[in-house]
């Protein structure tokens, strides 16, 4: 295996003394995947600077007023990865193994009560993978860059910010910051909401970021590609929430199996998500329309993930059920264009395996998730997919067709095993092993595809 960079988590580890106190966490923020939702502003309070270099996470820069201050911040995240068959190996992708590591460092700086300015550079490598893709490495580059302003009035509370930044919007079915892979996605955008108590009103204006790996700094805002969006949420019933927002989504050059030139495409997404008694639910729908080319465009998808948790029994055993449908081109040289484009998808929605991509599917997953310990859950699933229509090609990640099953062959695609475990160390440290075994239908095995294994061990520090 080549050499790897100095950046691991031998470095960070002695930050990882003493863990955090379960006193201190009612009041110290929680780390979270996107760590420009952190407020450090409560270790103003010098009682509360208990961990290591709680001095960089809040370094004042008035004597007037403690909301003008800097606040630092790292995200490490080592995985390794074994897989068999890549694209089910109809790309001569045999058995690979290799290192994905992302190492981010932060500075937000707070103006004051109203403005603050976040950035984060990012430093992320593949090391020993036979093909890297655009979402595997990405060279010292920056990565988020965006100036906010928030104003709480008696009768809401305004945000604005303008710059590069991630957006995620629920499940993150359709529009994620992509944390699954290795380069999250990042949008160069202006973005304003306005929130109360029960209600967001959310306006985006966007343009996709272009990693690019040549050298460093050289990522840019793609200019064949836009996104806008405007959303509205709203609670009902408590703290379900039901959502619905219409969007745009722009490419130039585009390509189907069915379609060439520029596309636009009209988003018409609603959902419901909520939890009681024991009960849990997320359900979304999405239509699409437009055209690419000289095509018009009819797709639509819908997705829901429902179970129960039995909070009375041991292990607090959860029983999932996971239903995707999205549709395909159902007939060639038509003038429509049927196939669903997935947007923005994260990359774990279905698995880390990326073997399944959001288009063209039915997809059948029931799931158990137990809790042996607090800290450590361990989920099992069983997955079963079929094409929407045969005259479709079956898709992995993000929405590739798989070479010769467009056209032939039924609508069985296949069915995998998924075990996934997650355990929390501590506040700063977690870790996760995801295994997965794709047992493959015909259709692809007739396109020359193999049965695929799929494990991957990651360990993920942030400070």
């Amino acid at each position: 295996m080549k050499r790897r960079t100095g950046w691991g988590l031998a470095v960070l580890w002695p930050l990882l003394a003493g863990g955090v106190h379960a006193d201190e966490q009612a009041t110290r923020p929680t780390i979270k995947a996107n760590r420009w939702q952190e407020d450090w502003s409560v270790l103003q309070n010098p009682a509360l600077r208990t961990q290591p270099l709680d001095n960089l996470k809040y370094i004042p820069l008035s004597a007037a007023n403690p909301f003008t201050y800097l606040s630092l911040g790292a995200t490490l995240r080592e995985r390794f990865e074994m897989n068999d068959a890549s694209g089910f190996g109809v790309r001569d992708v045999k058995r690979d193994r290799y290192l994905i590591q992302r190492f981010q460092v932060h500075a937000d700086l707070h103006l004051n009560e109203n403005w603050r300015v976040f950035t984060q550079l990012e430093d992320v490598r593949a090391y020993d993978k036979t093909t890297i893709g655009g979402a595997d490495q990405n060279r010292v580059d920056l990565r988020l860059a965006f100036a906010e302003y928030v104003n709480a009035f008696s009768s809401g509370t305004l945000k604005a910010r303008v710059g590069r930044q991630d957006f995620a919007f629920d499940l993150q079915r359709f529009i994620s910051s992509r944390d699954g892979p290795n380069v999250r996605q990042s949008f160069d955008a202006l973005w304003a909401d306005w929130e109360t108590s029960n209600w967001r009103f959310i306006g985006i204006a966007s343009q996709p970021v272009q990693y690019q790996d040549g050298r460093h700094f050289d990522d840019k805002s793609n200019s064949d590609a836009r996104f806008h969006m405007v959303r509205v949420e709203r609670l009902v019933g408590g703290k379900n929430e039901l959502s619905a927002y219409y969007g745009v989504y722009e490419r130039s050059a585009a390509h189907y199996l069915d379609a060439d030139g520029d596309e636009t495409r009209h988003l018409f997404d609603a959902r419901l998500g909520g939890a009681a008694m024991g009960f849990d639910w997320d359900i979304e729908a999405m239509l699409q329309s437009g055209s690419v080319g000289n095509k018009d465009i009819r797709a639509w998808a819908g997705g829901s993930r429902t179970g129960y948790t039995f909070d009375s029994l041991a292990w607090k055993p959860r029983l999932g059920l996971q239903l995707d449908i999205a549709s395909g081109d159902r007939k060639t040289g038509d003038g429509t264009v049927g196939t669903f484009n997935p947007l923005f998808p994260n990359g774990y929605y279905f698995s880390l395996a990326g073997y399944t991509g959001y288009s063209n599917l039915i997809h059948f997953k029931p799931s158990i998730t137990v809790k042996p310990i607090d800290k450590l859950s361990v989920q099992t699933a069983i997955g079963l997919l079929w094409r929407q229509t045969t005259s479709d090609a079956v898709y992995t990640q993000p929405n590739l067709p798989v070479a010769g099953t467009a056209g032939s062959g039924d609508r069985w695609t296949g069915a995998y095993a998924q075990l996934r475990t997650d355990y929390v160390f501590n506040a700063n440290l977690t870790g996760a092993v995801e295994a997965v075994h794709y047992d493959v239908g015909q259709t692809l095995r007739d396109a020359g595809g193999d049965d695929s294994n799929y494990l991957g061990v990651e360990l993920k520090f942030s400070w």
